[in-house]
């Protein structure tokens, strides 16, 4: 990555100053800044184990979804990279200030889907009372269900769906992907069985031939090798099937709670 920022920011070198921690979060999650650069920081120290995740770090797999982002042209994953901090080596984000009057995903109630989203399944609330998630049907997220796809994302709640102002929708949270099995869960399941558009196929193309060459060398040091060849080997599935994947497996398809 670029080191200077377009303030004259170092973003790898200045100091790094924490304003707080951000509650809940299963790992240590700080907010800070570097200069006048707003960041989260996730140092590797404060993760906790996994028992489906047992090897690498989640702060690796957070800056290697940042780089398939990159590769997609989508923009849709902060810029993240890795970097030492107050306590130790992490993830750093920049931060995205999403708007609070927009809903990318919602529980509503039973039947009663707005204009413009889609439904993805059926539940009861606190209270017993049926109640239906449903998603929006737009470009950004639609791109991002197949970035989710791609990366094995098995963790997408809708709370991890920055909305901006403008109408971009950024993903953020992505320390639990790119495993070698199966691990897709998500609450993006709008657009199920639906063909792959031809932008979708030219940009997972893309991702996939750019793994030999620089893609596969950043992601080196991020992944394992099975982890690489897997994510080669589920852009051709994508690639090769043609449509959006229904879920499958023991699995569970949806992330709890999906919040």
């Amino acid at each position: 990555m670029t080191t200077a920022d377009d303030t004259g920011v170092d973003l790898l070198e200045d100091e790094l100053v924490l304003h707080g921690r951000i509650m809940p979060a299963s790992n240590a999650t700080f907010l800070g800044a570097i200069g006048d650069v707003k960041v989260v920081y996730k140092p590797v120290a404060g993760e906790r184990p996994l028992w489906d995740f047992p090897g690498g770090d989640l702060a690796s797999r957070e800056v290697a979804a940042y780089a398939v982002s990159e590769a997609t042209g989508w923009d849709v994953v902060p810029q993240t990279w890795l970097r030492a901090g107050p306590h130790g080596v992490g993830m750093v984000q920049r931060w995205r200030e999403p708007d609070p009057e927009q809903a990318a995903v919602e529980i509503v109630p039973h039947g009663e889907v707005p204009p413009g989203f889609l439904h993805v399944f059926d539940g009861v609330d606190g209270r017993d009372l049926p109640v239906s998630l449903v998603h929006e049907d737009t470009e950004p997220l639609r791109r991002m269900a197949v970035f989710d796809v791609v990366v094995n994302n098995a963790d997408r709640k809708g709370g991890h769906v920055l909305e901006m102002a403008d109408g971009h929708r950024y993903g953020v949270d992505h320390g639990i992907t790119f495993h070698h099995e199966h691990k897709l869960r998500t609450v993006l399941w709008g657009w199920l069985g639906e063909p792959l558009r031809d932008e979708d196929v030219e940009v997972v193309s893309r991702v996939r031939a750019a793994l030999s060459g620089g893609l596969g060398d950043t992601l080196a040091p991020l992944l394992t090798d099975l982890e690489i060849t897997a994510l080669e080997r589920r852009c051709a599935r994508l690639l090769d099937r043609g449509v959006m994947p229904a879920p499958h497996g023991e699995m569970p398809a949806i992330p709890w709670p999906p919040f």
